[in-house]
């Protein structure tokens, strides 16, 4: 159990034997002390004061007086202030915890849960682009910290392949490729994709410009430019099964599949099942019958089918055109179902940007309504887009950061920057090529997974990778510097610590708190799908570690009963930053 639910439980059993009042322990607030204050938990005593008819100073003083006389052990002072009682834990259990980390006795139990996280969804007409890096980044760190977290995970992928948008580039490409391909031009199959799609929007543009010249209404000209009609008419041949139209399709996009392998390789990005529009488009027909005989739709006089949510706080949503084809919705109520079916999840996390935000709540509530099952674990984690200082991106005009072609400058400015500190003089050109990646990518990742998944973000490349900052360098640099310590003191490390008669110092208790904490920051962190909270807790360990190296020596040490402790905590720092960073999708070198 968690000190901080051990210091719960105790309270209620306290506040119990003390007024005879039941308060469940969940129901006691626990916060960390305040630095100003001599403490290291505070209890918050407002919520009982007006039930138990006590002044704050009464309360805290025969609440913290129960506690320290009933678990020795655990508290050894206490001090209320302005209703807050304040705990001082002792240094017996701090010695405790250490010993049992180190034996490696700490572990989260299974929650018995299923987790899905669907993130990624690329289109095949464009290459991956600076967005589609949080998105992966986010969906592939929610699911590793939900799988620390003690679930069952599957990490799902939902590949758009068809429709209007993936006919653009394919058109573009029989007007202006003469039979290039990939191979034959040396290009990535993706960006080699993703350049037809821009040279689509040009022609498209230049089409419509002309026909306005000749008379023509811009609304008219967008309809009844050639290379949009085309391009319709090659989106009814794709579903009416036309087999060259089917072969074009099915080569371009094995070009584009073949790109995002490569980046989402380079990136540490993985699927468990990866599912295609092309083949889940016509899912969810079955259940529009089913909503209509259970009157969760209604059908309009020309036979579209309906759902009223205005009841809702929402509006009518069309499921079903009059002509019998599905909307998007349609589909993800039938992708919903399948998944649930194969996976049989109880939770499913869609990762999809807040521009979604009514899509997905339409969703859930027409799930809970045909009562399919897990609907109510339905959650999109809706998050932010990302920008650059230069302002929004846009894929059809070509003004997006391709991902790959970001990754290559972050691994160049890692290598600039690595130089610069002159510390690598000894690695091989091999470990070299390594390092870079790690740093580049390592900073990358951190920088878009250290802010609130719901708010907009400006990536700046050039901060992103300082050494001294609030970065991934900067922790990937203390884990590399505590292994060299550990490297020169190994045969200290082998030494059992005994050290409970030894008092802890300041920094050396404040590292030892974080250390415990640990584990119930990764539980909150799962609970809110929020990566942000172990980057800004592993940064702040780092943080403090580095504040303990400079104010005591590790080596010299002044008793070898402390050496032994500063080792054993510099083993469990090292060990945490590599766990906290690990679930946040990036790797901590040995040496730097």
């Amino acid at each position: 159990m968690h000190l901080v639910d051990q210091l719960k439980k105790a309270a209620s059993e306290a506040l119990f034997s003390l007024y005879q009042v039941s308060v469940p322990p969940s129901a006691i607030l626990v916060n960390a002390t305040k630095p100003e204050f001599e403490g290291n938990y505070t209890v918050v005593l407002f919520a009982f004061l007006k039930e138990l008819k006590l002044s704050p100073d009464a309360l805290g003083e025969a609440l913290g007086n129960h506690l320290v006389h009933t678990h020795p052990h655990l508290f050894t002072a206490h001090n209320t202030i302005k209703g807050f009682l304040n705990i001082t834990i002792s240094d017996a259990f701090w010695h405790g915890f250490i010993n049992n980390e180190t034996a490696g006795q700490t572990t989260i139990a299974p929650t018995g849960k299923t987790v899905m996280v669907e993130y990624s969804s690329p289109n095949t007409n464009k290459p991956l682009h600076l967005g589609h890096l949080r998105n992966n980044f986010l969906g592939w760190s929610i699911a590793a910290i939900l799988e620390a977290a003690g679930n069952k995970v599957v990490k799902t992928c939902i590949v758009n392949d068809r429709g209007i948008h993936i006919c653009k580039s394919m058109i573009a490409w029989q007007l202006f490729a003469n039979g290039a391909t990939p191979s034959s031009t040396g290009k990535k199959g993706d960006h080699f994709v993703g350049d037809f799609y821009v040279k689509f929007n040009d022609a498209y543009k230049a089409e419509v410009a002309d026909l306005v010249a000749g008379g023509m209404t811009t609304e008219l000209a967008e309809k009844e430019a050639p290379i949009m009609k085309a391009t319709q008419k090659m989106l009814l041949d794709w579903e009416a099964g036309d087999p060259a139209v089917l072969e074009l399709w099915r080569n371009m996009n094995g070009w584009v599949y073949e790109g995002f392998d490569v980046t989402y390789k380079s990136i540490g990005s993985d699927f468990d099942k990866t599912y295609y529009e092309s083949e889940t488009y016509l899912l969810g027909k079955d259940l529009v019958e089913y909503g209509l005989t259970k009157n969760v739709f209604y059908k309009k006089e020309d036979g579209s089918v309906w759902i009223d949510l205005t009841t809702d706080g929402l509006d009518e949503k069309l499921v079903q055109r009059k002509d019998g084809t599905s909307v998007y919705i349609t589909q993800d109520i039938g992708l919903a179902q399948t998944k649930q079916k194969e996976f049989n999840a109880d939770q499913s996390i869609y990762v999809v940007g807040d521009e979604q935000n009514y899509h997905f709540k339409v969703l859930k509530l027409i799930c809970q309504k045909l009562a399919l099952p897990a609907a109510d674990g339905i959650y999109h984690l809706s998050y932010g887009m990302v920008e650059l200082p230069t302002g929004k991106m846009k894929s059809r005009e070509g003004t997006v950061v391709d991902a790959d072609d970001l990754v290559a400058a972050m691994i160049d400015i890692a290598k600039q920057k690595t130089e610069e500190l002159g510390k690598v003089k000894d690695f091989t050109p091999a470990e070299l090529e390594t390092l870079y990646h790690t740093i580049g990518l390592g900073a990358l990742k951190f920088f878009l997974l250290r802010v609130d998944p719901k708010k907009k973000m400006i990536f700046n490349p050039e901060e992103s990778i300082d050494f001294h900052g609030f970065t991934g360098p900067f922790i990937q640099y203390t884990h590399a510097r505590i292994k060299s310590i550990l490297r020169k003191a190994e045969s200290a490390t082998k030494a059992e610590y005994s050290g409970t008669a030894t008092p802890l110092l300041p920094l050396e208790k404040e590292v030892t708190i974080q250390l415990e904490q640990f584990t119930s920051m990764l539980e909150d962190a799962a609970t809110a799908f929020d990566p942000s909270k172990v980057a800004i807790f592993i940064f702040n360990l780092a943080k403090t570690f580095n504040a303990l190296y400079a104010e005591h020596s590790i080596t010299n040490a002044e008793t070898d009963e402390k050496k032994i402790l500063r080792l054993q905590l510099a083993a469990l720092t090292a060990k945490t930053l590599k766990t906290g960073m690990g679930v946040l999708g990036i790797p901590v070198p040995e040496r730097m």
